[in-house]
Order: C-alpha cells, then structure tokens, then sequence
C-alpha cells in the first residue's frame, strides 16, 4: 500500500479538504440528535414549565437549528462527494497513465513473455479497486472515526463510563471484521490473478478470429474461456460466502452490543442518572457508530481487492525499462552501422540464435540476409532496431556503441516493413500519417504509387481518405503489405529494412515491389537491408549474407554465391524448381 500513498502525497490539499468537509458532514449530522435530545428534556417531558410563548419560541429555535445543521451537513455533504471524485478520477488517470507509460518502456522481451490483454487488465483492475477504496476512507472509514470521538465527548459529559463502553463496544467490532476478513484476501489474490489470465485468453482470441472461426475451433474457444470464466465464477461465490458470513456475525453482535449499551443506560435512567432525552440521544449514536463500522467489512474488503491490484501493478512498475545511457552520444544521420562479433540467445533458448556475426554498411549500399527458416533472420533484425541488446558484441552506428546513444534517435531514422502486417483502424491517410504526421497529400500519394497500391487507390471511393477494415474497404493481406512498405518509404528514412516484405505478395505484385526496393536502392540515399526467403527480391543486393542456425556461412554477391555451389545455390535451384512447376 506504500506505493497508493506515494500516489496520494500528490493530492495533499485536496485530501485535506475532502476530510475537512467530511468531518463537517459527520459534526452536523451528529448535532441533530443532540437537538432532538434537548427538546425532549426541556420541552417534551414538562411543557406545563412554560406559557405557550415561551414553548413555541424555545422548540422553535431548535427546530430551526436542526433545520440549519442539515442544510449545512448536507452542503459539506454535497462538496465532499465532488472534492472526493476529484482526489479519486486524477488519481486513477495518473496511475493508468504511469502504468502505460512504463509497460510501453519495457524492453522487448517482457512483450514477448507476457499477454498484452493482462498488462491491460492489470491497469484497468488497479484503477478502478484503488479508486473504491480511496472513496470508502473518506466517506466511512474516517466518517465513522469523527463520529465515534464525538460520541466519545458527548458520551463522557453525560457519564464518564460510557465511554469506555463505546471505546471496546467500537475495537471489538473492528477486530472481529478484521480477523473474519483475512480469508477474503487470498481469494481476492486467487480472482486477480484468473482475471488476468482470462483477459489474456480472451484478447488472444479475439486477435486470433480469422484462425479460430476458419478451423472450426470456436466451441473449443468457448469452452476454453469458459473453464477460466467458471473458475472465476467459484472464488467469487466463495468471497461471496465469506462476505455474507462476516455480516451474519457483523450484524448479530451489533445488536448484542447495542442491546447491551441500551441495557447500561436504563440502568442510569433507573438510578436518575440519565435523562429521557439523553438516552434517545445517545441510542440514535448508536446507530452512527455502529452503522458505519459495520460497514468496515466492506471498507476492509475493498482493502484486500486494492491491495492485491498494487501489488500486480507494483511488480510492472518495478520491471526494469530499456536502459538508456545518462548523456546518449547524439549520431545525427545515420550514416554507417554494423555488427561486431554480435551473439544473442533468447531467454527460452538452450542455443544462441545468432553467433559471432559481423558486417557493416554504409549510406548508399543494400545488403541482404537470407537462409532457411530458423537461421536468425529476425533475431538479426530485432537486434538491429534495439529491440533486443547483444548479450556478445556490439551494435554499432555511425562508429558509436549503441549503448552509449539513445535508440530513439536511430529508430526515428529507420523505415521498417515488417513479415506481419500491422495496420490500424482509420484511414489510408491516417495509417500513413501515424510514422509521420507532418506529411502532406501529394507525399501520400507518391509513396502509394512507389508501393504499387494504384488498384486500391482505384477501388477507394475518398481516396486516401477511405477508411479500410471494419466499417470500411476490405484489403487483401498483399494490400496491406504494400500500405506498410509505403507507410516506411512516407517516413524518409536513412534505413530502410524490409522483413520478408513480399512474403505476403503474388509474383506480380512481389516484381512490381522488388523493382521499388530496387530503384529506391539504386538512388543511394539509403541504407538498406533485406531479409528474404525469396532470393528473386534480393539479387539486386551489393552483399549477401547467408544464414544458418545463427551463424553466416556464405557472403558474397548474387553471381559469386551461385559459383560457390553451397546453401544459396541450392536454395536458388529449389526456388527456380518450384517456379518451372
């Protein structure tokens, strides 16, 4: 709960103010028992004391103070609930919003080992406990303590012992909730932690429809889902049970304990040592006091739920985001970059995925990196963007180690197409616009036509206004490959890598693409890297290197690798093979 406090410290004043408000609230509502007291035992009980005058005169003025102390509790009432959801909304954005920002810091790899549906679940679920128990410190937990110590200072004005009374009546009631709530806290932790796992599921599902409807497997997706949601359904009706259990007991004993105190105090009537109206005063705080302590159960459960989703929020906010150096070394344009003696091996791994690789390139040149799947290609290139760090070896652009730059400033100048599409909803325009939001019209389009999309273009009733996916035109996967590669040429980029970038094409398309990539390469005003497994698209490159598990084993041109006869060569005669068929 620390960490919900470092939170807080943030909205000091506010805070201040919705206690002092709510103390406001509490004193004024306790005020009208006290009055209902005073007119019972100066008035009710002997009116014969008074002329008619004197009668209406005293009840009336305290009726209108009961009158006043309302309207003022329930103006203090009204500013409190308002100051409170201030605290509470600024309070959830500024956690949601922290927990974003860190998770999108995250290195690469946590991405990988974790649900993207959990992370978010995880946000949502700590938002939305913290801001429930936040509301119920103010409005029960420290409302009820303003009313017991003004209880305790009627209470002891009117017979010293009462207060001790009050004071054990209250700690009992507490601790029997706190004790009986113990068993809410592992369940709520069981419920968080299925949660998470069932939206993880979930959104995995949902990603993954196209496959799911089109093998027949959404029954089995359903009863999959299912099995975690029933889970769920079992620890809910479980806490659920433990709830209603706490209350049983809860109730029971707060009418012991009021019956009681209500014994205690007709003891003192008995005795004369209590009035009439004192005692109806005093029964009515009774249910101040222990009204609202009974709703600590609720108080405390909303502890347990809050401090279950700060804990899981905790553990996000404690991963270790990319290391950046303290003063990055600035690289300008990206002009050369290479690998040197560069190893990687993923967490999972029981081998290196790639090992001892080196190369370099400079502006103007095109390199490619091709071999059977499994080699490294995309490790390779996931090393070249920082999304993974050399565990050997070092990246290194324009001279400098890329630990000591910030990796920002190369991924700025990188146009990226990846093997799998990823497009938003929206827009042509606006897909294009999201890696560089200054560009104008007419650079849209160029990019467009570099990228082959005239007969999308063609079919798009508003142009590049046309909104694709749902609700809009329906595009073919060889489509969105080609708005990706025109959404990396739109950025200008000083390195341009194209990841299985054709992967997706029919041959005429993948022709039309590899003769872009080559006259964009011809220009040499580019880096560019090409990883393929269709060595058509990459023959044009100035070196290839050849891949296998992990290592390079084959460099050279298009012509040079063929005369040698190796792993290209077959993989050329294999490809020439499938094209003659």
């Amino acid at each position: 709960m620390q960490l919900l406090f470092q939170y807080l410290k943030n909205y000091k004043i506010l805070i201040f103010l919705a206690l002092l408000l709510a103390a406001i609230n509490q004193t004024f509502s306790l005020l009208d028992p006290y009055i209902f007291g005073k007119i019972i035992d100066r008035f009710a009980s002997k009116p014969s004391s008074y002329t008619q005058n004197e009668f209406v005169k005293g009840v009336g003025l305290l009726i209108l103070a009961a009158v006043g102390v309302a309207m003022v509790s329930r103006i203090a009432k009204a500013f409190q609930d308002y100051v409170t959801n201030v605290i509470i909304q600024k309070f959830g954005a500024r956690v949601y919003t922290d927990g974003l920002k860190h998770s999108l810091m995250l290195p690469f790899q946590q991405f990988e080992d974790q649900r993207s549906g959990e992370t978010l679940n995880i946000l949502q679920k700590v938002r939305s406990d913290s801001e429930k128990f936040i509301s119920n410190c103010i409005n029960v937990l420290f409302a009820s303590l303003v009313g017991i110590v003004f209880v305790m200072i009627y209470a002891f004005s009117v017979e010293p012992r009462l207060v001790f009374i009050y004071f054990i009546a209250s700690f009992l009631l507490f601790a029997l909730t706190n004790f009986l709530s113990k068993k809410i806290k592992e369940i709520q932790k069981n419920i968080v932690k299925e949660t998470n796992v069932l939206a993880g599921a979930t959104t995995e599902s949902l990603r993954n429809i196209e496959l799911v409807k089109s093998l027949g497997l959404t029954d089995q997706e359903i009863k999959r889902l299912n099995t975690s949601t029933l889970k769920i359904l079992q620890l809910e009706l479980k806490k659920v049970r433990s709830i209603r259990s706490i209350s049983f007991v809860q109730g029971t004993f707060v009418n012991l304990l009021r019956q009681s105190i209500m014994f205690f105090l007709l003891v003192l009537i008995f005795k004369d040592e209590l009035t009439v109206g004192q005692l109806m005063t005093l029964q009515f705080y009774s249910f101040f006091i222990f009204g609202p302590l009974q709703e600590m159960g609720n108080v405390i459960l909303s502890y347990r739920e809050a401090e279950a989703s700060l804990n899981n929020f905790k553990n996000i906010m404690s991963t270790p985001i990319e290391v950046k150096p303290e003063n990055p070394q600035k690289i300008h344009h990206l002009e050369t970059f290479a690998f040197d003696k560069v190893s990687f091996k993923h967490k999972s791994g029981a081998a290196n995925a790639l090992e001892d690789i080196s190369f370099s390139v400079e502006k103007g040149q095109t390199i490619a990196f091709v071999g059977p799947s499994g080699s490294g290609k995309t490790t390779l290139v996931k090393l070249l963007v920082g999304l993974y760090n050399p565990e050997y070896g070092h990246v290194i652009y324009n001279g400098i180690d890329s630990q000591s730059i910030d990796i920002e400033e190369v991924r700025h100048q990188i146009g990226f197409v990846t093997q799998d599409t990823q497009l938003f909803s929206g827009t042509i325009k606006e897909n294009l616009l999201f890696v560089n939001p200054g560009a104008s019209d007419e650079d849209i389009i160029r990019v467009l036509h570099k990228s082959a999309c005239q007969n999308l273009l063609e079919r798009s009733d508003n142009g590049i206004n046309s909104v694709i996916g749902e609700g809009g035109i329906k595009i073919s996967g060889g489509e969105k490959q080609r708005l990706s590669i025109a959404r990396a040429l739109l950025r200008d980029p000083k390195l341009i890598v194209f990841d299985e970038a054709t992967s997706a094409l029919d041959s005429i398309t993948e022709t039309e693409i590899t003769d872009t990539i080559k006259d964009i390469s011809s220009a040499k005003q580019h880096i560019m890297v090409l990883i393929a497994h269709r060595l058509s698209t990459i023959m044009h490159a100035d070196k290839i290197f050849v891949l296998e598990k992990g290592k390079v084993i084959e460099t050279g041109s298009h012509e040079s690798l063929l005369a040698e006869k190796g792993l290209y060569y077959a993989m050329w005669r294999q490809q020439i093979g499938e094209r003659k068929e």
